[in-house]
């Protein structure tokens, strides 16, 4: 696990980091774990485009991630970390003793040939899942449940973790990465343990043509446009936006602006906002 800088040969080259793969020990997948994606190119049913800037991008296909984490008190061995080109994390390929092969997300420390298991018999060690009940506190986890038998919904990224600072009755107390505060029901399931893969964040891309190859198509500034094409366009030379704050191409408020929705069902869940 690490970044190497490029040897700057040509100019796409100059300002790369990319990742070194050194945790990737296991590099063909489990093709029964396999499903193909299709491309939409950011276009709904009806061809239009309805999310801009998509496109494009390298074929690649789906990795079946076990979130839910629901094979209990069946012990797996860890046969390989693999790069996964869906997330900016790893996942570990677990062969259980009933057979059965299943990806989960690969936390930091996780070797090949380490036994997991999930359920109320498992030990308080790096990737094994457990009820947020049978966790003590103080426990960092990742990939927790929101809604019980769910799946995991948070702290799925790479370097992503959640602290289990406190239980009060049916709830567990969560810190979340972003420093809010927020109750989840004790029978939500959680892996122990950090996602792994930690330099991910410091990998620059150095060019446009490997963002393309993501499937991100060029987007462009609105003040570099025409004052018929967005708001902020127009104006002899090079001018401001004209505007107390940024708007979106049809004039909704952007880049700052509250998008959470006013009296949510879960505002009684969150104790604190994140800072």
């Amino acid at each position: 696990m690490g970044v190497k800088a490029r040897r700057p040969l040509t100019p796409g080259q100059r300002f790369q980091i990319n990742d070194d793969f050194a945790d990737v020990t296991k590099f063909a997948p489990e093709k029964s774990l396999l499903l193909p994606q299709y491309k939409k190119a950011g276009r709904d049913w009806r061809g239009r485009i309805t999310a801009r800037h998509r496109g494009g991008g390298n074929k690649q296909m789906y990795r079946v991630v076990d979130f839910k984490r629901n094979k209990d008190n069946i012990a797996a061995n860890v046969v390989g970390i693999e790069f996964d080109p869906n997330r900016n994390a790893r996942i570990a390929l677990l062969a259980y003793s009933d057979g059965e092969k299943r990806y989960i997300l690969a936390p930091l420390n996780l070797n090949v040939g380490d036994s997991l298991m999930s359920g109320e018999n498992a030990d308080i060690k790096v990737g094994n899942a457990l009820l947020l009940s049978a966790i003590p506190i103080g426990t960092v986890v990742h990939n927790v449940e929101l809604v019980p038998g769910e799946g995991g919904k948070m702290a799925r990224s790479a370097g992503a973790s959640i602290m289990l600072v406190g239980k009060e009755g049916n709830y567990a107390i969560l810190k979340m990465p972003s420093g809010e505060m927020r109750k989840v029901h004790i029978t939500c399931r959680a892996t122990v343990g950090q996602i792994g893969n930690l330099d991910a964040k410091n990998v620059r891309l150095g060019k446009a043509g490997r963002k393309f190859h993501r499937g991100w198509r060029p987007k462009v500034r609105g003040a570099a446009m025409n004052p018929c094409d967005h708001p902020h366009g127009g104006g002899e030379g090079r001018a401001g936006i004209g505007r107390i704050q940024p708007v979106t191409p049809w004039g909704k408020p952007t880049l700052g602006k509250k998008t959470r929705r006013p009296r949510q069902h879960s505002d009684e869940l969150i104790i604190s906002r994140r800072k």
